[in-house]
């Protein structure tokens, strides 16, 4: 990719050191890294004579929209001299190429609807588009972040965007589409610019490094590359930030690894076997030195679950699968693909992925962190979900260390267990959903507990299924919290499903109580004792039905009993005596 220098003199003396962020911008669409398809349909678009009035660009930041913008309107008035028409090839640069790069050109107007969102802002544009252009083909207006425009602004747009002169085009640019009014989104063409991919960013970035002359060692590249999510920009700043660790020496994975606040990758891999082998004592200590040594613990989870990625994918690819790092990792991720079942690899992720949220949430993130290695630890020695359907159809029990796919031998009658050896684990599923609702509100999940007591059940499986009544004051995340509590207590897949309402009324856990407490109150109200308190007390009310204990916490009777008469003699008749 060229320089911005190149075209815009920027290295000229006394220029100043421009970031590599503004130097590697791209200058042609060829220059646009992962981005293809939209490439494709606008050069058709030119070819057919078929280009829109207005062109809508989404994407994360950092992805290339505003230097899109700009590329489409130098494209839309590229002139040199046969060449007089919208063009697809910028090289070598037209008439009005610099200008429209350089944000100074009469006929492009650039607007940041971040800082400019009212109707006002609009105004002046509606005014200035009945003019023809100053100098080039077409009058371009680009709006970035054009979700900000307040609704006003959006609704003062809407009939020139519709039918705008034939010498004005549009284009508009954000991050968050979904802010954007779908009466604004039908009137353009739309285009989503694609995350880059990790490998090419890295390659992008590999190559300039060797453009600027620096050393960074290919693994520090692919951390890089991995940190900025998608996003050129962001990794180019991230490599700008390398670059200084160590002037003019080559900067290692560890410096850039020290950069980002990331663990050691090989003491990730280390902390991710101890987790596999259940060995609860080294991966605490493990995941702790981490942290002390800098490493984030958010960071740590999420390299966990970048390991249990690579690892599933070596396990459903097998050698096709692309793992970027040395031989020695490789084959470490290899071995655990091959020791861990897939349906293992998905339980930690999952379990992985609820520990990464927990630890967003907690005071203390390392302690959120050392939570999950215990959970994590302890998932271990049950059976994988595939052997413990078995087991619930067989009956049988599972002992923990039993070799994967293999079933335990039957027992009859009790289990033994020898000194120093582990006890055999019995897995038992949730008999009801009464008693899923029973163990989160042993676990004090109360907003989790109330959502459960309020839902209505279709139909329950102790073998994972549960249908229930959608309702709208349910939260959103229900299905994924409920999903990753089951799953962390038992060993299998649940499937957790909505369904409209059904024929018959179904009552939830809530209803069903409280038409109980109502029919022990009605009851109550129908002892002698209560009726004749409550006659003497005509403005009384009972508020609620408890039943009492007596010392030794067994229930009593709520109420006097009359005592139980003495059985009599039977008399003797008057011709007996």
């Amino acid at each position: 990719m060229a320089s911005e220098t190149s075209l815009f003199g920027d290295d000229a003396p006394g220029a100043g050191y421009l970031v590599l962020a503004r130097k590697y911008r791209p200058r042609t669409f060829a220059d646009l890294i992962g981005q293809e398809a939209m490439v494709r349909t606008i050069a058709n678009a030119f070819a057919l004579g078929r280009i829109p009035h207005a062109t809508m660009l989404t994407g994360v930041r950092g992805v290339g929209k505003t230097t899109t913008a700009r590329l489409l309107a130098r494209a839309l008035n590229y002139r040199r001299g046969d060449v007089d028409a919208p063009q697809i090839e910028l090289e070598p640069p037209g008439e009005h190429c610099q200008a429209i790069m350089e944000s100074r050109h009469p006929d492009v107007f650039e607007m940041d609807a971040a800082s400019r969102t009212g109707i006002n802002d609009i105004r002046e544009i509606l005014d200035s588009v009945r003019y023809a252009p100053v100098m080039a083909r077409h009058k371009v207006y680009i709006i970035d972040e054009v979700h900000m425009l307040s609704t006003a602004a959006f609704n003062g747009l809407l009939k020139t965007l519709e039918e705008p002169p034939p010498h004005v085009k549009f284009i508009f640019a954000t991050t968050e589409i979904r802010k954007v009014p779908v009466t604004v989104l039908s009137r353009c063409q739309r285009f989503d610019l694609k995350r880059i991919d990790s490998e090419r960013l890295a390659a992008h970035l590999a190559g300039i490094c060797a453009k600027e002359g620096v050393e960074v060692e290919p693994d520090g590249v692919a951390l890089i590359a991995r940190a900025a999510e998608g996003s050129a920009r962001d990794g180019l700043s991230l490599l700008d930030q390398a670059l200084v660790q160590k002037p003019g020496e080559t900067v290692t994975a560890a410096d850039v690894r020290e950069m980002l606040g990331l663990a050691d990758r090989g003491r990730v891999l280390d902390l991710f076997e101890a987790v596999a082998r259940g060995d609860a004592k080294t991966a605490i200590a493990e995941a702790r030195a981490q942290y002390d040594s800098g490493a984030d613990p958010a960071l740590i989870l999420r390299d966990l679950l970048d390991i249990g990625h690579e690892a599933a994918r070596a396990q459903a690819l097998g050698q096709d699968a692309r793992i970027i790092g040395g031989a020695d990792w490789v084959a470490r991720v290899r071995g655990l693909a091959d020791k861990l079942s897939p349906a293992q690899l998905s339980r930690l992720w999952q379990m992985l992925l609820k520990a990464l949220e927990e630890a967003g949430k907690a005071p203390d993130p390392i302690a959120a962190v050392e939570m999950a290695m215990v959970r994590l630890c302890a998932a271990q020695s049950l059976p994988p979900p595939e052997d413990a359907a078995r087991l619930l159809r067989e009956g049988a029990a599972w002992t923990a260390g039993a070799p994967v796919g293999e079933a335990p031998p039957k027992q009859s009658g009790s289990p033994t267990v020898n000194a120093g050896e582990a006890p055999a684990v019995q897995e038992a599923a949730f008999a009801s959903f009464e008693a899923v609702a029973a163990a989160v509100a042993a676990e004090r999940d109360i907003e989790l507990e109330l959502a459960l007591e309020r839902m209505k059940i279709v139909r329950f499986s102790p073998q994972g299924e549960i249908v229930f009544v959608q309702t709208p004051e349910q939260p959103r995340d229900l299905v994924r919290r409920l999903k990753a509590f089951l799953e962390e207590r038992t060993p299998f897949e649940w499937t957790i499903r909505a369904t409209g309402e059904t024929a018959a009324p179904v009552e939830s856990i809530a209803e069903r109580r409280r038409r109980e407490d109502e029919r022990k109150l009605e009851e109550l109200k129908r002892e002698p004792f209560v009726a004749e308190a409550l006659k003497h007390f005509p403005n009384a009310e009972v508020a609620a039905v408890r039943q009492p204990v007596d010392e030794n916490g067994g229930d009593v009777a709520p109420f006097p009993q009359k005592p139980t008469p003495a059985p009599q003699a039977p008399r003797k008749k008057e011709a007996d005596r």
